[in-house]
């Protein structure tokens, strides 16, 4: 599939399209934000607001989206997260929409490691379980628009097995395609879909004073498997802290399981395709599968 991206999105851009249809912020400071997100630049306006525009085609459903669902949801849920506060238009060659977004204090968990992670551990589940309650009968299925996240493991298959060839160096390859095939022997969600953040990892986290503050980039909101938002449990918490999300967020065995599948599923596919361009997700990718592998060498799992 051929995508496209934007041309070079850099503060000066980004100044004149916020000029152009939000004059009354046209002289407020503007800022570029250091990311390891691979869809959106980011820059912060003012102090108390942040605007996310998509870099690639594929993100560009993402913004309304957003700006559908976030709102309401943030009354409901126990952490921050981003509110959209405008939608701006395609303009002067920037060919799609883009936000301005509620600004959120703290540190990237990238950049400033939670230190407290039993704390994370019950922030996490107390977080899950509010947005799991959300109502789900219209949210969007798994698809592209969220890179299928919440569909069947057995859907990445494939992909799977194809990273687990491309890091042969990296780990072990049998010893990653059992513990990807015990994930896949767990019986399928059978029950009403819920809403998932999709992609719970250190970079879409915020920290202040070691405790994890916020959960921000909802790009791949959607609804479906629980499963999935469980492989924060790994691409996050240690074996340590990881028993108390379990228990906070009651996961049967079967669901851990798939939670299991989608943390390795994520930590391969990105670090096979990462590993040479960006060091952040690639960190990130490594140290969930060295996660999984150690959780499955334990019986763990």
């Amino acid at each position: 599939m051929n995508h496209s991206q934007a041309p070079q999105i850099d503060e000066a851009l980004v100044k004149r399209l916020i000029a152009g249809q939000f004059p009354q912020w046209a002289d407020l400071p503007l800022a570029s934000v250091q990311s390891g997100g691979t869809d959106n630049v980011i820059f912060r306006l003012g102090e108390h607001m942040s605007v996310r525009i998509p870099r690639v085609d594929w993100a560009i459903g993402q913004v309304e989206k957003e700006h559908k669902w976030l709102p309401s949801m943030a009354s409901m849920l126990p952490l921050p997260i981003p509110t959209p506060i405008a939608m701006g238009m395609p303009a002067l060659d920037y060919p799609w929409r883009w936000s301005v977004n509620r600004w959120l204090e703290g540190d990237n968990a990238v950049n400033e490691p939670i230190g407290d992670l039993p704390h994370a551990a019950h922030s996490m589940a107390s977080f899950l379980r509010a947005l799991q309650q959300f109502p789900s009968t219209e949210g969007p299925a798994p698809g592209p628009h969220n890179s299928g996240r919440g569909e069947p493991l057995m859907l990445r298959d494939a992909a799977v097995r194809k990273a687990i060839e491309a890091l042969h160096d990296v780990f072990d390859r049998t010893e990653a395609t059992e513990a990807w095939e015990a994930s896949l022997h767990a019986p399928k969600w059978e029950g009403e879909p819920v809403w998932l953040h999709g992609d719970l990892h250190p970079g879409n986290l915020l920290v202040q004073n070691n405790r994890l503050s916020a959960v921000i980039d909802f790009g791949l909101l959607g609804v479906g498997d629980p499963a999935c938002d469980c492989m924060c449990a790994w691409t996050v918490l240690n074996d340590q802290s990881r028993p108390a999300f379990r228990e906070g967020l009651a996961v049967d065995d079967v669901t851990w399981l798939r939670g299991s599948g989608w943390a390795l599923s994520f930590g391969l596919t990105a670090l096979a395709y990462y590993r040479h361009t960006n060091p952040v997700l690639s960190d990130i990718s490594r140290r969930t599968i060295e996660e999984v592998l150690t959780d499955h060498r334990g019986n763990h799992i």
